[in-house]
Formats: structure tokens, sequence, C-alpha cells
């Protein structure tokens, strides 16, 4: 186990919301589910504590109640192989949530999502100025990331 790990608080529903991640990352599993038996702060049935992992890296997860909310300046980034791994995810992370500019999203629980291509990067640090600066001006433009539209805009 890493030393840090991220631990997300929903308000509700976030064994709804392990079970998604989990069925949309590859290489990934829940290791623990605890539930609450009522009484305290968890109402019967509420996610008291998760343990799972997407791709490997390991996440811990409770509901916490109303007092509990994300921010975007907390995002989850998933760096997809290609344009169908792209779409995939766009379409069921955003279904109920929020579509946002430049490849990100907030999801029904209110996690927000970096969803990006992984040749990104390597395009906005290929040392040409113009070509990064023809990169930078097309993504911008976009909510989902669109791969050939990036790979148009970087051969100028």
């Amino acid at each position: 186990m890493s030393k840090v790990t991220p631990y997300l608080t929903f308000k509700e529903n976030g064994e709804e919301a392990v079970n998604l991640y989990v069925s949309l990352i590859k290489n990934s599993k829940i290791s623990s589910i605890v539930r609450s038996e009522g009484g305290g702060p968890f109402p019967k049935g509420a996610l008291q504590h998760a343990s799972f992992e997407l791709d490997g890296q390991q996440f811990n997860a409770m509901d916490g109640g109303p007092y509990f909310s994300f921010d975007q300046g907390f995002s989850l980034m998933v760096s997809c192989e290609n344009q169908e791994e792209i779409d995939r995810l766009w379409e069921k992370l955003s279904e109920g949530g929020e579509i946002q500019q430049c490849g990100w999203l907030k999801d029904k629980f209110g996690v927000s999502w970096q969803i990006i291509p992984s040749v990104l990067g390597d395009m906005l640090m290929d040392g040409d100025p113009e070509k990064s600066k023809r990169v930078t001006e097309a993504f911008l433009k976009m909510t989902k990331f669109d791969i050939q539209a990036l790979q148009e805009a970087y051969a100028g």
C-alpha cells in the first residue's frame, strides 16, 4: 500500500460511485466494503468505508453526509491510449454529470475528472513552440478531446 492514498468522501452513494469507477477503469478492483449497521453518523446501509484500486492506484471512500462535497481543485486524471477509450469514459462518467472544457467533466457524484489522450503531453513538450501553440489552441476549443484534431493541429 502506498504511503499516500486519496480518500473520497461522498455525500451519499459512495458505493455506487466506487462500483462505477471500478467497472470503467481497467485493472481495477474493490478490496473491501463496510456498510453501516445504523446509528452514529452513518445511516443503515451507508458506505462506512471502501478500499479499492483504479488501475493499481489505491483509493478509499466513504459516505460522509451533507457536509461533504467535491471541489474542482481536485480531479482524477485518466490518460487514454485511443479515442475509443476517451469516448467510452467520457460517455459513462459524464452521464448525469456536467461536461466542461478541455477534457474535464464532473460525474453525477460531483467528482471532477480529466479524460486526456496520452499523446497530449508529448505534443505539448515537443520543443517546437509553434506546434505546442497550435495544439493548445485546438484543445482550448474542445470539451471532449479529439485525438485526430489534435494530431492535425500538431502537424500544422
